[in-house]
């Protein structure tokens, strides 16, 4: 439903008015405003994310960052994250405002988290500033591999497995920082020692220890970086070959039945979605490689 000209031109007016105090929030690199633009963002939202006039909208998008922690799942999700994805994907934020989103996400996903949400979030708005850098790179070779080793760290350390609250909204930072990972995984700047690293984490959270049954898609979101790096070529069959048969092995501390159970539940939550892209794969390099590695590992999950 489109708004009449009235309720556009009422729109830009409370831009307008919160134009001085955004662009005072977003001056200073590295700060973290601590108020969420609700007001700004739900009338940008209005128009479709509409900000015609560019220094508004870099600051805007930086003080989004706030509302990320949000217990709200409204200003959370439908509005900073939709914002600030629909600017970076329209390439509407310039390079110093994407530094400086990376910058801040970054300080985010590493400081205390006690609600569960601030994390998740900033690893989520940061697979689009992954992706950004992937098609029309910013990033120095120093700065991307700090991106690499932020978001590494960060999926080896999840351990709140929450997913979605009818409530409270989504959590789920397996997935998100697995989001990360899809688009570390697509960028050509990015080598084996990169790829080596990310698989690395990847492998960490396919069935972390514990009795935690994945059910909110988390080993499809994790499969994706890994059909995307088995098409890199940076690893040979043989890496692919050690990585499975890794995978496989039962850990060595013993396990309660249902650890085992959700074990067995979430490696057949990544194989299985892998088994199917990489058999309908057009690469044949990829399928005659990993199919059988795939169904070596399938049937050792199931013994």
């Amino acid at each position: 439903m489109q708004l009449s000209s009235i309720a556009v031109h009422a729109a830009a007016l409370a831009m307008a008015c919160l134009a001085a105090p955004l662009l005072s929030a977003a001056g200073t690199p590295g700060a973290m405003p601590a108020t969420c633009p609700t007001p700004a963002l739900r009338d940008v939202k209005a128009v479709k994310w509409l900000v015609d006039d560019h220094a508004r909208r870099q600051a805007l998008a930086l003080q989004a960052v706030s509302c990320l922690s949000s217990p709200d799942p409204v200003e959370r999700d439908e509005l900073a994250f939709e914002a600030l994805q629909a600017w970076m994907r329209a390439d509407k934020l310039d390079a110093t405002t994407v530094q400086e989103l990376r910058i801040r996400l970054t300080a985010q996903l590493q400081a205390p988290d006690p609600q569960g949400f601030a994390r998740p979030f900033a690893a989520l708005v940061l697979a689009d500033v992954a992706r950004v850098d992937r098609i029309k790179p910013y990033l120095s070779t120093e700065q991307r591999a700090q991106l690499v080793n932020a978001a590494t760290e960060y999926l080896r350390g999840v351990n709140d497995y929450r997913g979605f609250d009818e409530k409270q909204g989504w959590r789920h930072g397996v997935a998100h920082a697995a989001d990360i990972m899809l688009q570390l995984s697509l960028n050509p700047a990015l080598g084996r020692p990169e790829h080596e690293q990310i698989l690395a984490a990847i492998a960490s959270q396919v069935a972390p220890p514990g009795e935690h049954f994945y059910h909110y898609g988390e080993g499809e979101r994790l499969m994706a970086p890994v059909f995307y790096l088995s098409r890199a070529k940076t690893l040979a069959c043989s890496d692919w070959d050690a990585w499975f048969a890794r995978l496989a092995v039962a850990p060595a501390s013993a396990s309660t039945q249902q650890g085992a159970l959700a074990r067995k539940h979430n490696l057949k939550g990544f194989l299985q979605p892998l088994y199917v892209n990489v058999s309908e794969s057009k690469d044949e390099a990829q399928r005659s490689c990993l199919k059988p590695l795939l169904l070596r590992t399938l049937r050792q999950v199931a013994e």
